[in-house]
Formats: structure tokens, C-alpha cells, sequence
């Protein structure tokens, strides 16, 4: 609890215990009044002075103008049924006050709660970057100074301050103040970091690729923190309702106060000014509209911090929205459903090749391949030499020709090798053989004889096939898949996945013409989410109605165009993400139909008569309290998925 709110629970404990002690206190008239005026103004002369200001300022019909006019206006009336003789209404004046404030400080702490999610990921931004002088004493300089290219050292139990490659040193790094993801990330030399995390273990070198404000730790700060600026129809429509609305029911108790009364002297009855002022009073603290306007917001905010601490940060509330209303969903594949990393997945050594060299044909195979595009820095070629495994001796290869569009001769410890498609095989005059299996098929000849062939493919990820199952289960009515690969894999994978549609071989701007399809087939209503992660997916990202970027490996320009982001990669996190926003539209309806319909209720039964003070209370803060605990559970979804982490 921060100063603020002790300040505001102490006048609330003083002002109480002097109203119980008041209560036993014989005192009439004026001196009741008096002693009823000192818990008053403890309890609510902030109040009274934001109302003050509000009317200088031309802000007139607020929650503070309501409640001013109608405490204020139970002391005067209090003071005018003491000198009829009767009792006047002080401590309802004070109570509706008090309990008034009881619902402001629970309100000021749920919002803190669900800040806390945020302020988690605020203790990410890193206070300096280390860089090491040339008398080997390390600097602890403003990350904003380093410049692109520069080698920072960063120490076991520091943050990464800025996006790098790692040079020197192998640690292990805790992500998940940016994943939400538990298990710690192996890094080593050459692998790419990214600001944010903290270094757990050894110490690391690393040469920055990324200024200090496109880092990926800069660019999360700033997205979760303008997230507020974009609201959702809900909240823009609740704006505009209290914006009508409260001064109408302040023109309506203004109306229940004087009318009945004049209408009474037009009939020759006593005016009876009291009672219908006092009717008048408790109408405006029943029509109070802080439980919409305090609840909406919340729900909205926790929403995107419990989202944020699982690692998926949503730009706005309004995207939030719309992702509860998704019925389309279209997929990239390399990156987004597969895992963007070509891999071995198969050798098949020829007959002869096998029978030349037994056991180890497998091995020998991999070993010619790998020489051969040795010096190749091609995804494929990257592949065959990590398969290999083995440290490639760069004096073994010599007479190094690469042929454009068909592969790679060289000699390896002399003998001529040669490693590529069907086309350099043929161009070598070998018949090749053939793969049943879906991959890129890399076929190798030694010594001028056919050697037999490597599979590579880029492997599905794990969580693809459960993603796709867990948007159908939640109501998506058709999953998509667009990609430039060639139809023979895509077809494969979305076979694998279960996918509803596939279109392969495509362009960038083929994709934003499928899209744009896709769109025209939906209903009014239903919304289209694009998931992609490479740069030529930006254009689509920004077409279809949300966006949503892969962000851990995804490039800039997809997650500066994303409305989403998905902080590790993991497509269930999108199914996820739809399960947050629709139990926070949920909570979002059932607080505007709840706080409405007692309202309602509560303002007819306080025209008639028929509701006291009292009940005023009760359908004002008691609403309030009741429609803030319940947007407080839209933070609960992401409490239980770490729970279930930390017991996996």
C-alpha cells in the first residue's frame, strides 16, 4: 500500500471511530451538526475540493461533483430537520462519504495489483552496460551511449542491456521477465541474445547489433506503456455514456427535488420540500457511475498485465477486444508453425557408397557434404556441417567451385566431391535417386560416382499441432496457412497440423491478396488474426485485423506492424491470448449489466421513496466494490498458468 493510500485508510479509521463515538454523544441542533461536521470534513474535504475545482474548471458533472452535492446537501438538510424539531440526517451524510472513500482506497489497490504485472516487467530496463577499458577495468556506462558494434561484458546476475551476439563465454539466461517461460535459455558464442534477460551463470561477452532504443528490452517498455492509449469500443463507449449521463440524473434530481413540491402548492398540499430533497439526495448517490467507470478500465488493464506477465504484450485495449471476436486465423509457416531452422533429417547413403565404407557410410556421407560447403554461408550448408558436428579442418578442401542454382564441387583430401540438387548431379553426368520423404533433398557424388542423399527440413514446432487444436476447441471456424515454400511441404505440414486451408508458393504480395480473400469471406463481426515473423510478413500484419508477430525471433518490422506480440515464439500462446480477452470481455459485460440493472432498481425505489440513504450507499460503493473484485479476477488466468509452470 503506497503513502497515499495509508493517509486515506487513517482518515477513514479516524472518521469512523468518531462517528461511533458521536453516535452516543446526546447533543441537538446546531452543536449535532457541529460534531457531525468534523468526521465529515476528515473523511471527505478532498473530495469537496476536487468538486471545487472541477466547477472552476468548467468540469462540472463528475463522481465528485455527484457526491459533494449530495453529502453536503444531507448536512443542510440535517440542519433544517434539527430546527423543525425532528432528527436531522448527519451521519448518512458523513457514512455516504466515508464508504464512499472505503471504495475509492479498494479500487486504488486492485488497480495496484494488476500494475504489479506491469511494474515486473518495468524492473527489466537495465541501469547500465559494462565496457571494459584498455587497462582490462570494467566501465559502467549509460546504455544509451553505446554505440552499434560495441563489445559490453556483462557479469553473472546482470541484466543484458542491450541486443547482441554473444563472442565470448556460454551462460544461462533467465527470460522469463520477457517469455514468462521458467526454464532458463543455454547460450554460447554466436547466439543471439536479446536485452532484457538476466545472466545467471558465467560471464559473457557480447558485441551489440542494436542501439540502446531499438533493443527489444526499449521497444517492450514502450509498447506495454502506450498500451493504455488505445482503448477498446467498450471503454470509449462507457466514456461517452458517463459523459451523458451524469448530467441528466443530475437534472433529474434536481427535477425530483423542486417538482413535486411546486406541483403540491398548485394543488393546495403542504410543499413538503424536505422529504423530496432528501429523495433528491440519495437519487444522486445511487446514479453514481463509478462502478463503470472505475471497473471497465481495470478490467481492460489487468487484462493486458496478466497477458504481459505471460509473456504476450498487447498494444491496447482494443486489440484485446478484438481478439475475443476472432474467428479467422491465418498462419505463416517458416518461423511462425515450424521453427524456422533447417535441420538433418534424414541420410540415405547409395548402394555402392554403402558396401564401400559399412557402418560408417552414414558419417562419411555427412562428412563430404559437409567439407564440400565448408565455406558456404547458406541455412543448408549451415545445417549439413552442425549434422556433421566435427571441426571442420579448412586445409582438407581445396579447388572450390560453387555453381549457381545447382550446388558445390570441391576436392576433399583430394578426392572430388560434389554436393547439390538433381540438376548438378545430372550435370555430372550421375542418375540420382529419389526421395519419397517432404524435405530439401541434397545429393552428393565421390569421386565422381553418386554417393547417395541428405534430407533437410525445417522441423515443426512442438506446440504447432496443439496451438492449431486449442483455437478450434475456443471457436475459431478456419485455420489458414500461407507460405512461399513449395506445395509438396506446405501441404505436408498443414497435413500434419490439422490446418483447414494451405496456400503455397506464395509472394509477400501474394499473402496480402489471400488475406484480403479471407477478409471479404467473413462476417461483419468476426475478426481475421495474422501470424507471422519474417520482415515480408509486415505488409500483412498491418492488412488483417490484428496482427500478430513472433517476437523472440521475429523481425523488427513484424513486430513494430503486430498489434500482438508473442514474446517466445510459441503459437499456444495465442490460444492463450483469445482465453485472457474473452474471460476479460466477459468480466467487462457482466460488471456493465450488473452495475446498470441495480442502478436501475435503486433509482426508481429512491424516487419513490421507497430506498433510504442507506440502500444509496450500498448501490453506489457496494456495486463499486463488487464490479472491481470481479474485474480483478481478469488477472487470475495468468496467476494459474505460472502456478501450473512452476509445478511442470
Amino acid at each position: 500500500m503506497t503513502k497515499k493510500q495509508k493517509k486515506v485508510l487513517y482518515r477513514i479509521i479516524i472518521a469512523a471511530v468518531l462517528m461511533a463515538v458521536l453516535h452516543f454523544v446526546p447533543a441537538k441542533g446546531y452543536l449535532r451538526c457541529a460534531l457531525y461536521l468534523i468526521p465529515y470534513f476528515v473523511i471527505g474535504y478532498d473530495i469537496l475540493r476536487k468538486a471545487a475545482l472541477g466547477i472552476a474548471h468548467g468540469e462540472v458533472f463528475d463522481e465528485n461533483f455527484l457526491m459533494a452535492v449530495a453529502t453536503a446537501g444531507a448536512m443542510v438538510l440535517g440542519v433544517y430537520q434539527e430546527a423543525a424539531g425532528g432528527e436531522g440526517e448527519f451521519a448518512e451524510g458523513v457514512a455516504v462519504m466515508l464508504f464512499y472513500q472505503v471504495g475509492e482506497l479498494f479500487q486504488a489497490v486492485a488497480v495496484g495489483k494488476s500494475r504489479r504485472n506491469i511494474s515486473a516487467l518495468m524492473d527489466i530496463r537495465p541501469d547500465y552496460a559494462n565496457i571494459e577499458d584498455e587497462s582490462g577495468n570494467l566501465e559502467q556506462v549509460d546504455p544509451d551511449d553505446v554505440e552499434v558494434g560495441t563489445v559490453i561484458v556483462v557479469q553473472p546476475g546482470e541484466k543484458v542491456p542491450i541486443d547482441g551476439i554473444v563472442e565470448e563465454g556460454a551462460s544461462s539466461l533467465n527470460t522469463s521477465a520477457l517469455t514468462g517461460e521458467s526454464v532458463p535459455r543455454e547460450v554460447s558464442v554466436k547466439d543471439e541474445v536479446i536485452s532484457g534477460c538476466v545472466n545467471l551463470s558465467g560471464l559473457l561477452r557480447i558485441r551489440t547489433t542494436k542501439e540502446f532504443g531499438q533493443s527489444t528490452v526499449s521497444k517492450i517498455l514502450d509498447l506495454v506503456e502506450n498500451s493504455s492509449m488505445k482503448k477498446a469500443r467498450t471503454e470509449n463507449f462507457i466514456t461517452k455514456f458517463a459523459r451523458y449521463y451524469t448530467p441528466a440524473v443530475c437534472y433529474s434530481a434536481l427535477a425530483l427535488a423542486v417538482l413535486p413540491s411546486i406541483v403540491n402548492l398548485a394543488m393546495g398540499n403542504p410543499a413538503d420540500w424536505g422529504t423530496w430533497i432528501f429523495r433528491a439526495l440519495t437519487f444522486l448517490v445511487i446514479s453514481c457511475p463509478c462502478a463503470l467507470v472505475i471497473s471497465i478500465p481495470l478490467s481492460f488493464f489487468g487484462g493486458i498485465g496478466g497477458a504481459s506477465a505471460c509473456g504476450i504484450l498487447v498494444k491496447g485495449s482494443n486489440f484485446l477486444e478484438a481478439l475475443a471476436q476472432t474467428r479467422y486465423v491465418v498462419f505463416d509457416k517458416t518461423g511462425t508453425l515450424t521453427q524456422g531452422v533447417f535441420q538433418v533429417t534424414g541420410t540415405c547413403p547409395s548402394g555402392a557408397f554403402r558396401e564401400k565404407h559399412g557402418e560408417d557410410a552414414q558419417r562419411r556421407l555427412l562428412e563430404y557434404a559437409a567439407y564440400a560447403e565448408s565455406y558456404s554461408s547458406h541455412p543448408i550448408s549451415r545445417s549439413l556441417r552442425e549434422a556433421y558436428g566435427g571441426e571442420i579442418v579448412k586445409a582438407r578442401v581445396s579447388d572450390i567451385e560453387e555453381i549457381s542454382g545447382n550446388g558445390v564441387t570441391a576436392k576433399v583430401d583430394g578426392v572430388q566431391a560434389a554436393a547439390g540438387n538433381g540438376k548438378l548431379m545430372k550435370r555430372l553426368g550421375l542418375v540420382c535417386g529419389e526421395s519419397s520423404d517432404v524435405g530439401t533433398v541434397v545429393h552428393v557424388a565421390v569421386d565422381n560416382e553418386y554417393a547417395g542423399y541428405i534430407l533437410i527440413s525445417d522441423v515443426v514446432k512442438e506446440q504447432s499441432a496443439e496451438a492449431v487444436a486449442a483455437l478450434k476447441a475456443s471457436g475459431v471456424k478456419k485455420t489458414v496457412m500461407l507460405t512461399g515454400d513449395s506445395k509438396a511441404v506446405a501441404d505436408h505440414v498443414a497435413g500434419e497440423l490439422g490446418l483447414d486451408e494451405v496456400r503455397s508458393e506464395l509472394l509477400p504480395g501474394d499473402k496480402v491478396e489471400a488475406v484480403e480473400q479471407l477478409l471479404a469471406q467473413k462476417g461483419a463481426k468476426e475478426k481475421l488474426a495474422f501470424v507471422g515473423d519474417g520482415i515480408n510478413d509486415a505488409p500483412v500484419l498491418s492488412r488483417a485485423d490484428i496482427g500478430v508477430a513472433m517476437g523472440a525471433l521475429g523481425s523488427d518490422a513484424a513486430i513494430e506492424a503486430a498489434d500482438i506480440v508473442l514474446m517466445d515464439d510459441n503459437p499456444m500462446k495465442l490460444a492463450l491470448a483469445m482465453r485472457i480477452s474473452r474471460k476479460c470481455l466477459r468480466i467487462v459485460y457482466e460488471n456493465i449489466v450488473f452495475a446498470l440493472a441495480v442502478k436501475a432498481v435503486c433509482l426508481i425505489l429512491g424516487a419513490a421513496g421507497i430506498a433510504n440513504m442507506w440502500l444509496a450507499i450500498f448501490a453506489d460503493v457496494g456495486v463499486m466494490v463488487i464490479a472491481v473484485l470481479n474485474a480483478v479476477r481478469c488477472l487470475k488466468t495468468s496467476d494459474r498458468v505460472r502456478r501450473r509452470k512452476a509445478r511442470a
